[in-house]
């Protein structure tokens, strides 16, 4: 168990894509949509995490670099915007120039489509407490107010809040990632999806790879 948590996120996850797509090939439907129904479950369980993710990790955040300066706080939220608006420009003109070519997107779509969906054998549904641009928003709403009215209290169950999700992510998310990542590939073998959309994915990945080092690339130079 030593040996495997300490092969990393990323070795695991690409051993999970291996292996789910060997096995694919082997075993029966019934044992494919338990891990479907997995992760199902795990989706859901995602979705209600992520708003709380953020409101946990940036609020006490933004409290802490208000501590120390006001104007460094505005100048961050202001190069923040500026660079979402910015990354979203380069992802959206990228997507639109490179991706129609390399999907080949007729054949693709059609091959896909033709493809067996295998349904879990339930799903619960797990409703987020509010959306992602919500906690956002509350996020900075409550880091500026701890910070300009001295809310210790406030800020100490926020600090203690992102503590519970740092524990979540280390000791759930993480561990269970690539069972996750092997049960979509073996779903996508299952159903046929796998072999026309490996070669796509290979060359997504490999844009999306060099647009992340671009952008951090810059933002480093930025914050430098």
């Amino acid at each position: 168990m030593m040996k495997i948590k300490k092969l990393g996120l990323l070795p695991l996850i690409i051993i999970s894509i291996i292996v789910g797509i060997a096995l694919g090939n082997v075993l029966p439907l019934g044992v494919v949509r338990v891990f479907t129904t997995f992760n199902a479950l795990f989706s859901q369980f995602l979705g209600f995490m992520v708003p709380l993710i953020i409101v946990g990790l940036v609020t006490p955040a933004i409290a802490d670099v208000g501590k120390g300066a006001k104007r460094l706080l505005l100048i961050t939220v202001l190069l923040a915007y500026c660079d979402t608006v910015l990354s979203g420009l380069l992802s959206y003109s990228v997507g639109s120039w490179l991706f129609p070519s390399l999907i080949n997107t007729q054949d693709t779509f059609e091959q896909v489509k033709s493809a067996t969906a295998i349904e879990p054998y339930f799903t619960i549904n797990i409703p987020a407490l509010f959306d992602i641009m919500s906690g956002l928003v509350f996020s900075f709403i409550a880091g500026l107010c701890i910070t300009s009215q001295r809310l210790n209290n406030l800020y100490g169950v926020f600090s203690d809040l992102s503590k519970v999700i740092d524990a979540v992510i280390r000791n759930v998310i993480i561990p269970i990632l690539p069972l996750y990542i092997f049960g979509i590939f073996l779903n996508m073998t299952y159903s046929g999806e796998v072999y026309h959309m490996v070669l796509v994915f290979a060359k997504i990945i490999v844009v999306i790879f060099a647009l992340h080092i671009i952008i951090l690339l810059y933002q480093f130079s930025i914050a430098g």
